[in-house]
């Protein structure tokens, strides 16, 4: 194959590609273009799509539960992103010293990640009961009265942010695990013959050169944070008083509750658009602080 040329190449190359390029036409190709199509239509899942052009969109636009569901999203993702990233990287500081039984707390932290978000969301759902629940427990007995958690609009956003952090911990972790083992340990012998102390090399070192490890980890949780759906389903299906509803979960909503099959394909392509859009941004700016050691 090495030495042949022209169509008898491409030929043998499209056949090795067919079958992952059905699969993704498929299952994947196909769906998006037909949302996309449907986007423009009016369609309950019984009577045929009725085209009506940027009517769904134009009504996206003027929908108040619309932004409410965007603003529970970032609020999210403000809430999140920031808190998983700095807790996973101090675990992996940690994890990464001569400790004791580090392959044990490896393995500890990445279960969750392993684990159902069904499971996950009930074994929560059970610990943040006002009543019952281990957290409130825990808070009585440093005289704290913890509060409703999920059952008060305040406060059930904070009760999804912890589950969702407390399960992707250890993914996160692992990545800054890697990127910190791949910083050569030279660096730091040089910096402490120069005087330097442990936060002077975290500055100048550990961070500039974790910099391509952290705008992974921020592009994938972001695009994964924008997607939050399973654990609102599980624990609060939107409320108390649609305080914890997002944008997945009202694009479900449309589509197997209320049978609004284009609506819902538009709103899932304004979803796609804000990620695409926050993805470019980010990928522009990565020059500006990522230090690839070049």
């Amino acid at each position: 194959m090495v030495g042949d040329k022209g169509v008898k190449k491409l030929l043998i190359i499209s056949i090795f590609l067919l079958p992952n390029m059905l699969g993704f036409m498929v299952f994947i190709g196909i769906p998006i273009i037909s949302s996309f199509v449907l986007s423009f239509t009016e369609w309950d899942l019984i009577s045929s799509p009725s085209f009506v052009g940027l009517s769904n969109y134009i009504q996206l636009f003027h929908d108040d539960n619309f932004w409410a569901a965007l603003k529970h999203t970032l609020t999210f993702i403000v809430g999140y992103l920031p808190t998983v990233m700095a807790i996973s990287l101090a675990i992996a500081l940690i994890l990464n010293q001569k400790i004791k039984f580090k392959v044990f707390f490896r393995a500890a932290y990445f279960i969750p990640v392993v684990t159902s978000w069904v499971a996950v969301a009930l074994i929560w759902k059970w610990l943040l009961n006002p009543t019952y629940g281990l957290v409130n427990y825990g808070l009585s007995l440093v005289g704290v009265t913890g509060p409703a958690w999920l059952q008060d609009p305040s406060w059930a956003m904070v009760g999804i942010i912890l589950t969702s952090v407390w399960k992707d911990v250890g993914f996160v972790m692992v990545l800054f695990l890697a990127g910190l083992q791949g910083i050569p340990n030279s660096y730091y012998e040089a910096a402490e013959i120069d005087g330097a102390n442990r936060f002077q090399k975290f500055w100048k070192i550990t961070l500039p050169l974790l910099s391509p490890t952290t705008f992974f980890v921020l592009v994938i949780s972001l695009i994964n944070s924008f997607q939050v759906f399973d654990q609102v389903m599980i624990m609060t299906q939107g409320g108390p008083a649609g305080s914890t509803t997002v944008l997945v979960q009202q694009i479900y909503n449309h589509a197997f509750r209320y049978n609004q099959m284009g609506y819902a394909s538009a709103a899932s392509w304004i979803l796609f658009a804000l990620v695409f859009i926050v993805t470019f941004i980010q990928m522009r700016l990565q020059k500006r602080w990522i230090d690839y050691g070049q």
